[in-house]
């Protein structure tokens, strides 16, 4: 390859990969005047979702909403494609109410290639990216296998699952890409040329059967929500309520896991042939029965893959037994006895990074202007992707700008939490989002995200000022209407405590006002409407806002405080040039990680694996003096 005569092309930002890491950073970049290559191995592969047919779930839909509260494109292409959509929790309280939409894979990989494709300032170029050129520290630019140079002032590594693939099915080991697409493999050694070394890790998948040979009739169906509520806030509510399709529940049983137990010396994983490490919260049907072996079932879905395909995904059943293995245990299943597999299950290994070599902004500490998203940095999952990808985009143009990068707190968004855990903490497996892992859900809703992050697409360029206005003005009625109902006061008069009876809550025994009624759990802003009839005409995104406000507003109080004594330590700044050998009383562990991943605050020190609250008072004690 040296000895080809290499041609150059001039551009400002080069994103490698265009899976939902790439779209997003390629998007976030064009949009804000910023001449950006978007180089993908093949053009089919845009946007592809090789693994499960759905956007959002649990904590999931938080991201979602977060990303296009930002200006991201995720939630918008979701809603001009989704087959199927339900609000999870509903039963629960409002910090883990969670929007969950089964995705027809096909029109959502080609409605993002659309929006890509009419982007100005956005080229799409099919070539594989063989290395990443720098000069002085700072990336200079990359170079594609055919020996042309893209010249650039900043790169975005987002290679998902492609580094090195290699695909296994029972013995067959195939070097390959997620769904047979080609992988990449020269970039590997450019990276550990300018010294970022790469750790393994796998995942993997289940069948795809042929749904005419699936017998519907012995499993339960799954229904979307009669009122279906978009993802994207611009997104008008009246153009997705359409004709869902259903997905189907069963069980695997005692026969499927005496099948898989007797051939488990032949699963992959189990026979030391993959070398990389999974994920623990998304287990393979294997991994499932020998450590959840107290279990006689567990759940399958069977969830169609697109509106016009007969494929569908058997949920919960991932695997990478041999052929034979994975016919027979599938059979077992109730609905599943004749079932036709079109793809066999399997795991895909794949090289990534430890993401503790990135700072907050997600741009690597040992190589300027280089930045990594998405699956590369460890992570799991398409909304973690592309969270992370509109991140790195947003930052590359903010350095390009000369500007500080956008940085989210813990207590600001999901967003946040994903992308401190990725650099703070020792993930040793595939990273996966979940509401536990934010300390402030209370805060952090899904149905709060523009209020929370509308001004930061706002500020960077991604959000227009009609946009903005418009949670402003959201935001003035909340407020407005909640210290409305605080200060109407309601009387025990006969008409009132008729009326509180017929809608199921205690009469009154003494004066309250309307936020006092709201508080109790069987009423609700709407049926408030007996006793008010001053109320001022609302949108329902603003009463929602205001009967939780109201309703938890004990909760949120209590939150806020923690966030304060939160953001005292976050916003205690440790100066890039100290030195830890001078902090004495340090432990020799602390010290030792505190060096390695230099972070940037008290707070992000204070979450590090190997430093403890007495390293902490050390740490603060010595900053002090310094001042």
């Amino acid at each position: 390859m040296d000895n080809i005569k290499h041609y150059t092309i001039e551009t400002d930002i080069c994103v490698i990969g265009a899976g939902h890491a790439g779209c997003e950073a390629a998007l976030a970049s064009a949009r804000l005047g910023f001449r950006t290559v978007l180089f993908t191995m093949n053009t089919e592969s845009i946007a592809m979702m090789p693994c499960n047919p759905h956007i959002g779930g649990s904590s999931k839909g938080h991201l979602v909403r977060e990303i296009d509260a930002l200006g991201g494109e995720m939630g918008k292409n979701i809603d001009k494609t989704f087959i199927q959509s339900k609000m999870l929790n509903r039963s629960k309280g409002p910090a883990v109410h969670s929007l969950r939409t089964q995705a027809d894979k096909a029109e959502y990989s080609r409605e993002m290639r659309k929006v890509l494709e009419r982007q100005d300032n956005l080229e799409i170029r099919q070539a594989e990216v063989t290395d990443i050129l720098t000069e002085d520290g700072k990336v200079c630019g990359v170079k594609v296998h055919t020996g042309t140079i893209y010249t650039c002032r900043a790169a975005i590594i987002c290679t998902g699952t492609y580094l090195n693939a290699r695909c296994l099915v029972g013995e067959s080991i195939t070097e390959t890409g997620p769904s047979g697409m080609q992988r990449s493999t020269y970039l590997k050694d450019s990276l550990n040329r300018i010294g970022i070394e790469l750790r393994r890790f796998k995942t993997g998948t289940p069948a795809r059967m042929d749904g005419r040979s699936i017998d519907y009739s012995k499993m339960t169906p799954q229904y979307g929500d009669e009122r279906v509520i978009p993802f994207s806030y611009s997104t008008d509510p009246e153009t997705v309520q359409i004709e869902q399709v259903p997905c189907y529940l069963t069980y695997t049983n005692e026969e499927t896991h005496s099948i898989i137990r007797e051939n488990i010396d032949r699963s992959p994983i189990y026979a030391g042939i993959i070398e990389g490490t999974g994920p623990r919260y998304c287990p393979s049907i294997e991994d499932k029965v020998i450590k959840f072996s107290e279990k006689n079932r567990h759940q399958v879905f069977i969830e169609p893959e697109g509106r016009y395909t007969n494929e569908v995904y058997v949920d919960g059943m991932s695997s990478s037994m041999p052929d034979d293995v994975q016919q027979r245990m599938y059979r077992t299943v109730p609905g599943l006895e004749n079932c036709r597999i079109v793809k066999n299950a399997y795991a895909i290994e794949y090289d990534c990074i430890d993401a503790n070599i990135l700072k907050q902004s997600l741009e690597t500490k040992a190589v300027e202007g280089l930045f990594c998203a998405g699956q590369f940095n460890g992570s799991s999952g398409y909304e973690e992707a592309a969270a992370q990808g509109l991140i790195a985009g947003i930052n590359a143009a903010m350095k390009l700008q000369g500007k500080e990068p956008l940085v989210l707190k813990r207590s600001e968004a999901y967003i946040g939490v994903l992308i401190d855990d990725l650099v703070s903490r020792n993930n040793r497996e595939p990273y996966r989002m979940m509401t536990s892992r934010a300390e402030y859900r209370l805060l952090l809703r899904q149905d709060n995200a523009d209020l929370r992050l509308r001004k930061y697409g706002y500020q960077v360029g991604l959000i227009s000022e009609e946009e903005y206005r418009h949670v402003c003005y959201k935001e003035e009625m909340t407020a407005k209407e909640i210290l409305r109902l605080k200060n109407i006061k309601v009387g025990a008069a006969a008409e009132t405590q008729k009326y509180l009876e017929s809608i199921g809550t205690a009469s009154l025994k003494t004066g309250t006002t309307l936020a006092e009624l709201l508080c109790r759990p069987e009423v609700t802003y709407d049926l408030l409407s007996g006793i008010d009839p001053d109320r001022p005409e609302l949108d329902k995104e603003i009463t929602e806002q205001v009967e939780i406000n109201i309703k938890y507003e004990g909760y949120i109080e209590r939150q806020k405080k923690q966030v304060e004594q939160f953001n005292k330590l976050e916003n205690r700044r440790i100066p890039d040039d100290i030195d830890y050998d001078k902090v004495l009383s340090l432990r020799l562990e602390a010290r030792q990680k505190l060096k390695e991943l230099r972070p940037s605050s008290i707070g992000q020190a204070s979450r590090m694996s190997g430093v403890t609250p007495a390293d902490v008072a050390v740490l603060l004690i010595y900053l002090e003096k310094g001042r």
